[in-house]
């Protein structure tokens, strides 16, 4: 009988957990504030914890996901209210 090699955990992959959960943060957080000076940053930072991978690929793509809806949904929303949006 034959095991599997227990592979360990890189640090890339916390780093990109946090990033990815950072991302989503920023980007529901920015739908109540300025949305188009958030978003892209947030954005950004889910694209490199998407790059890093590992572990938490599918969080990282979440949080792809979940930015440019939310920079959608908030430019709309800042749009239809008169808020500022930059």
């Amino acid at each position: 009988m034959s095991t599997p090699a227990r592979t360990a955990d890189r640090p890339a992959d916390a780093v990109a957990g946090l990033l990815a959960a950072l991302a989503i943060f920023g980007s529901c957080l920015a739908l109540a504030y300025r949305p188009v000076r958030v978003i892209p940053f947030t954005i950004l930072i889910a694209l490199i914890a998407a790059a890093i991978g590992g572990r938490h690929q599918r969080l990282a793509a979440y949080a792809v996901g979940i930015s440019g809806a939310c920079f959608i949904v908030g430019t709309f929303f800042a749009i239809i209210t008169n808020h500022p949006i930059f």
